[in-house]
């Protein structure tokens, strides 16, 4: 009898496609929630489109995650499709965007397939999209609009692992954030004022007698002091 019922559940699995735990597995290595709804069925295969994350890092003190270790409310555009309301969670330190499936799993989500996402803290709503950055040889990162013209302003946050950083026992992980201009498809890493200046060359005269008329503080400490400059340099070239 016990190998009748082990025959049964073999053949359940291997014709339905289907695991035990609920997550239907598609063409290609998608997974998918299998919701039991035909008409869902395609939305989630393109939404739910990654493999199954699992937390390699659980011994670094503090955590790998923007804002927060919880999932939180966000968007996504994955190939052209906007879902709203989905849980998320960006990990810095992977560069991947992870959500939650049943039962109880998280899905790394296929950074190939996504387009763009924003993820809401605090009453704010970040939004992010992926831009080549040279610094990693050709590989699509995701960063964070502060402005998008003609050129554009970036946030760029990552996490790294201090190496017994914590009483010299414990590795930890801490936030670096870069701000980057965009011009021309190129990603400049800029600071302060006079970096900006020196990619802006062809109007630098122009750019700060701008500044210096409407009294500009412009920052590191303030990323978006610099959307101004960069809105009114879009001007100069429409």
């Amino acid at each position: 009898m016990r190998r009748f019922i082990i025959l049964i559940l073999i053949f359940f699995v291997f014709f339905t496609g289907s695991d035990l735990f609920g997550i239907a597995r598609g063409y290609y290595g998608q997974l998918y929630i299998n919701t039991g709804l035909q008409d869902s069925i395609k939305e989630n295969q393109v939404l739910y489109n990654g493999r199954l994350w699992r937390n390699i890092y659980y011994l670094v003190q503090d955590d790998q995650f923007l804002f927060s270790k919880e999932f939180l409310p966000g968007s996504l555009s994955v190939r052209g499709k906007t879902f709203t309301n989905i849980p998320l969670k960006y990990d810095l330190f992977a560069d991947e965007i992870l959500t939650p499936v049943d039962p109880g799993g998280i899905l790394q989500l296929n950074k190939e397939m996504v387009d763009s996402f924003s993820i809401s803290f605090q009453n704010k709503t970040y939004q992010f999209i992926k831009l080549q950055d040279d610094s990693l040889k050709g590989s699509q990162r995701y960063f964070n609009v502060l402005y998008k013209g003609r050129t554009g302003l970036y946030l760029k946050y990552t996490k790294k692992i201090g190496k017994l950083a914590v009483e010299g026992k414990y590795d930890k992980f801490y936030q670096l954030i870069r701000i980057c201009f965009v011009k021309d498809n190129i990603v400049y890493t800029i600071r302060r004022k006079s970096d900006l200046l020196k990619v802006l060359i062809e109007d630098k005269a122009l750019i700060k007698s701008f500044i210096k008329k409407n009294k500009l503080d412009i920052t590191e400490k303030n990323p978006e002091s610099f959307i101004p400059v960069i809105r009114y340099y879009d001007s100069l070239n429409q």
